[in-house]
Parts: structure tokens; C-alpha cells; sequence
């Protein structure tokens, strides 16, 4: 009895139709729970939003500068963005004011975000470890929770650590974004938070003690390079703090107990401080001496830019600043639908010349393309639209314009492909054999230019700021959605074309014709040609001279020397027979 057996490709096509219903499904559900929308969210330039114009307002009445401004403008940037709001846009006005522009309507929770001071402070380390959550069965049991055993006596207490804040620790995950909030801790309770990772340093996570010191102690900060022991320049940078006179006596306080723990124990967690702005620990350093004088400085693996960053955030973080909202309006879109449309215009006549090029190059072949671009489209739009729900991912014009670049892109994999098959065809194989070994090759260079590809989007990404970061962004998203369709869609589906009796004999309208492509016949044992398809066989000579040409650049050196041997046998067996008539012929006479 036969075994059914599933022919190669269609697995992987039928995982790929799984993907797709299973996207629509998450965005079905969505819409069905009137959460999400079948329609992409549209940034600030395409569908208009709110804007917010913010007055500053400092507690103790002085006046704010220009540079004080300009870092308030990033704390509400940082803010905004952690919320989930993207492409808004935020600016200062007269040097007095800032602007903030959201897409849509702000909720409650981000005006009470955008208005809220800096929220700077200083708290003792009490437990520092991995970022990652702990995984539930390795939670330590109610048994095993700490209890404390007297009230705290300071704020580097072990005391501090009750059950429910050693839990919110075990269940803290830091590897994920962590979203901003409206309320602030409790500066006289204990804080569990992240660290997130920067550059080399890596992400951490802390339980804190109460607040010792706040950010409004802060005078001035700095950022150098820093000196030896014989006062010679290094090339390491550091920061500078200054502390008033209430900020030097309890920092002096402070240090005197943590320098105890290092002292005791290098390691002890306990010997750090941590630098903490609207909740998140921006440093956490280790006390190597007591500071008397109020003018620590922080050292550590910082670049130039790190430590400029974080010294920016000591002076300027610290400042107790929050905003009025002086007015709110609506706003129409800055672009409007008729930049959409042409946008959208653009890609459509993109799409098109992409469409009639495939069609003309390659015939029924082109086909291919053509539905491999459909899949793909349909994985980006699902994608973007389920990024909008779940993320608050708005699409702009420059992201737009991301997806019409794009276009090109995913077609040249595809060309790629077919590129390497119609080598192999040339070369005298069969359809079959030529679509696995031209993937082989194909898939190699593929791999290497969405690379490419994956790298500039990344770097664009973090290196730019606005709308170009949409850009970026969906440039990206379509080099995934086309490695995925080449992988799992247009392979399989060649797979599959292969074995069927018109793409397989090389019908003159496939695209794989082997007379029209020039191919040359293999070599079958000593002297036996095996023709590659049944056209090539009819039309043992090229159709036209550039095709003869091209049959002839093909022929391996083995093939020329065996065609002569065979050449060479004809004429002497020729020679032969002739000879032996010329003799027999005058025997008779």
C-alpha cells in the first residue's frame, strides 16, 4: 500500500496561511472588543491631534533659562514616549513656553505626565540583581519571604524588605520597556525599580530604601575628564556633583554609612547609592570614601556623551518645574489627505512598473512576484495595525514613504532568486533540481542584503529623531515581512509550480523556457547526450545568434573536448567505410 505524502512546500505554505489567520484573528478579537481598528493609527502630520501650549512654573519663583527649558522639553520627550505616545512632537516657544503636539486626544493619565515636576532623588541600595522576572516556580515560598524583625532604624535597613516588596521584586521584569506613571513613589517608603540598560551597561533591577536626599539639593554638575594621583589627564570621563550646605551634611551622613558596608564587604549592594529621576535609577554608584565637602564625583565606564547626559540630568532634572497647561486646541492635520493620497499614489504606480517589469521579464513567472508582494503587504498591514493597538504605533508620511522604498527592495529578493534558478537551467538541469540548488545560492544573498538592510534601519532608527524615525522604522518592519515571504512563501511555492507539467517542460510563456534561455544539454554516459527538456531536444540549434552565443560561453571544457572526441570518431569511422569501398571496389575490376 502507498503512503500519501505531502509534496515539498505546501507544509510551509500552509504554516504561512496559519500566520496570516492567526494576525487577523489577534486583530479581529481586537476590533471586536471595541479596542482596535481594522485601519492603521495615523500620526500628528496625517490625521491631526491636540496641542497643548505649557506654561513653566518653579516653586521657589525664579525665573527659568533657556537651557533649563531645553532640558524640561526632553523630560516631557522621555515621558511621552514612555507612555506610549508616538510621533508627537514637542518644541519650546519664546523662550518661555513649550509646545506639545500629540496625534488623537491625550488621555488623563499623559496631561498628568506632561504637567508633573522632575522628580529627582537619592536612595539607598538595599538588593540589586538580574533584570529578568523570576520565573514562578522559583519565587521563594510565604515560608521563606523575609520578615522584618524590628521597625527600620535607617534607610539602608534590611527591614525595609517585607514580603509584598520582595514579591513586586521577584515579579519585576526589566528586559521589557517599563511604562511611565502619573503618580510617584512614596519618598518615605521603600521603592522596587529598573536601571535600563545604556550602551555597555547593562539593564539591572533594585530594591531602594526610603528617600535620604532630594534632587533639589543639587547646585551645579559638571562632567570631565578625569586626573590621576599625580594630577595628569586621563582618558576617562567623569561627573561632577555639588551639593548646598543641607545637601553637604547629609550626603557627608550618607557616605559615612555606606562606606561602612564597603569597607565590611566590597560586594555588599549596600555600599551603593542610587540616583533616581521620575522613579527609574539613572546611576547607581558604589561609595569608596566618605565625602565631607559635598562634592562627589562619579566615575565609571562613561563616554563623553554618557556623561555629559547624566550630568545634564543632575543639574537640570532636579529642578522643581511643572507646567500649566495655558491653552488646548485642536489641530487639523499638517500634512492633510492630499499628501496621503499622493504618497499613496506614488506607491501604486511604483507597484505597477514593479508589476509590468516581472510580467515582461519573466512571464508567467512574474506571477510569483506579484503574489509574493501581496503576502507581504498583508503581513506589514496587519503588523502595523496590530502595533497600533496594542503599542500605540501611528503611521506618518515618512513611514509611508518606508513601505514605497520597501517595494523595490522585497522585489529584488525575488529577482534574486529567479536569477540563480534561470542559471541553473542554463546549465542543464531540470526544473526541479534547479529550484533547490539556485536556492541554495539565492537565499545566501538574500540573507546578506536584508542584513544590510535590517543594520541601516536600526542605526537610523536611534540615531535620528521625528518622522525620520518612522521612516526607519517601517523600512525595517518590510525587510522582516520579506524575508518572511521569501522563506516561507515564494520558495514553496516554486517548489510546488516545478512539478506541474507547464512550468516543468519549460512552455515558452513560463519564463523558464530552456531554448530561450540558451541552455546547454548534459552529458548521460560515454557519447549519450540527455537533451534538458523536450523543447531544447526540437530545437537542438539556437533560435538566434545571441542565444548561440551564449550556449557556446556555457559549454564546460569537458563537454567541448568530448563533443570533438565524438566529432573526430564520426570522421574516422567515415574515412573507414569509405577506404573499405574503394578497396572492394577494385577487387571487382
Amino acid at each position: 500500500m502507498a503512503r500519501s505524502r505531502m509534496r515539498p512546500g505546501l507544509k510551509t505554505l500552509i504554516s504561512l496561511g496559519v500566520i496570516l489567520l492567526a494576525l487577523a484573528g489577534i486583530l479581529g478579537g481586537g476590533v471586536i472588543a471595541g479596542k482596535a481598528s481594522w485601519a492603521p493609527k495615523l500620526a500628528l502630520d496625517l490625521e491631526g491631534g491636540t496641542e497643548m501650549i505649557l506654561s513653566p512654573k518653579v516653586s521657589d519663583g525664579s525665573q527659568i533659562n533657556q537651557d533649563q527649558l531645553n532640558q524640561a522639553v526632553e523630560i516631557i520627550r522621555q515621558r511621552v514616549d514612555g507612555s506610549g505616545v508616538s510621533e508627537a512632537e514637542i518644541s519650546t516657544q519664546s523662550g518661555r513656553n513649550v509646545v506639545v503636539s500629540l496625534p488623537g486626544t491625550p488621555s488623563a493619565e499623559t496631561r498628568q505626565l506632561i504637567q508633573a515636576s522632575a522628580d529627582m532623588n537619592f536612595r539607598p541600595v538595599l538588593v540589586v540583581g538580574d533584570p529578568a522576572a523570576v520565573p514562578q516556580d522559583q519565587r521563594l515560598t510565604d515560608d521563606k519571604l523575609p520578615k522584618p524583625t524590628a521597625a527600620p532604624t535607617n534607610a539602608s535597613d534590611s527591614n525595609w524588605i517585607t514580603a509584598d516588596v520582595y514579591k513586586q521584586y521577584e515579579a519585576l521584569d526589566c528586559t521589557q520597556p517599563q511604562p511611565e506613571k502619573s503618580e510617584r513613589s512614596d519618598p518615605a517608603k521603600p521603592l522596587v525599580t529598573c536601571e535600563p540598560a545604556d550602551g555597555a551597561r547593562p539593564a539591572a533591577k533594585y530594591i531602594l530604601g526610603p528617600v535620604e536626599i532630594p534632587g533639589t539639593d543639587i547646585s551645579g554638575s559638571t562632567f570631565q575628564l578625569q586626573q590621576g594621583q599625580q594630577g595628569a589627564v586621563t582618558n576617562e570621563w567623569a561627573v561632577n556633583i555639588q551639593f548646598n550646605g543641607d545637601g553637604t551634611q547629609k550626603f557627608k551622613a550618607v557616605t559615612t554609612r555606606l562606606n561602612g558596608f564597603y569597607a565590611a564587604n566590597q560586594n555588599d549592594p549596600k555600599a551603593q547609592f542610587a540616583i533616581v529621576l521620575d522613579d527609574k535609577v539613572l546611576s547607581a554608584p558604589r561609595t569608596l570614601a566618605v565625602i565631607t565637602d559635598g562634592r562627589p564625583q562619579i566615575t565609571g565606564n562613561f563616554t563623553q556623551q554618557s556623561a555629559q547626559a547624566l550630568s545634564d540630568q543632575l543639574r537640570y532634572g532636579a529642578l522643581p518645574i511643572s507646567f500649566e497647561i495655558q491653552s488646548e486646541q485642536q489641530i487639523s492635520a499638517t500634512l492633510g489627505t492630499q499628501q496621503l493620497e499622493m504618497g499613496l499614489l506614488a506607491g501604486g504606480i511604483g507597484l505597477l512598473l514593479v508589476v509590468i517589469y516581472s510580467l515582461f521579464q519573466y512571464r508567467a513567472l512574474g506571477f510569483v512576484t506579484i503574489a509574493s508582494l501581496v503576502v507581504a503587504g498583508a503581513l506589514t498591514y496587519l503588523a502595523i495595525a496590530i502595533l497600533g493597538w496594542t503599542q500605540n504605533y501611528r503611521l506618518s508620511l515618512a513611514g509611508v514613504a518606508g513601505l514605497i522604498v520597501a517595494i523595490g527592495q522585497t522585489a529584488d529578493s525575488f529577482i534574486v532568486y529567479f536569477e540563480r534558478i534561470r542559471d541553473e537551467l542554463r546549465e542543464g538541469r531540470g526544473l526541479v533540481s534547479a529550484v533547490e540548488n539556485g536556492w541554495k545560492r539565492a537565499k545566501r544573498t538574500v540573507l546578506a542584503s536584508k542584513a544590510v538592510n535590517l543594520l541601516a534601519s536600526v542605526v537610523l532608527y536611534f540615531v535620528a529623531v521625528g518622522n525620520v524615525r518612522g521612516f526607519a522604522f517601517t523600512l525595517g518592519l518590510t525587510a522582516i515581512a520579506d524575508l518572511i515571504v521569501v522563506f516561507i512563501f515564494t520558495h514553496p511555492t516554486l517548489q510546488l509550480l516545478a512539478r506541474t507539467r507547464f512550468f516543468g517542460e519549460g512552455h515558452r510563456f513560463s519564463g523558464l523556457d530552456p531554448a530561450r534561455l540558451g541552455a546547454v544539454p548534459l552529458y548521460r554516459g560515454a557519447g549519450r547526450l540527455r537533451e534538458a527538456s523536450e523543447a531544447a531536444k526540437a530545437n537542438r540549434k539556437p533560435k538566434n545568434a545571441a542565444a548561440a552565443g551564449e550556449a557556446s560561453r556555457r559549454m564546460t571544457i569537458a563537454e567541448r573536448r568530448a563533443a570533438e572526441m565524438q566529432k573526430q570518431s564520426e570522421m574516422s569511422s567515415a574515412a573507414g567505410r569509405s577506404n573499405r569501398a574503394q578497396g572492394n571496389s577494385g577487387e571487382e575490376n
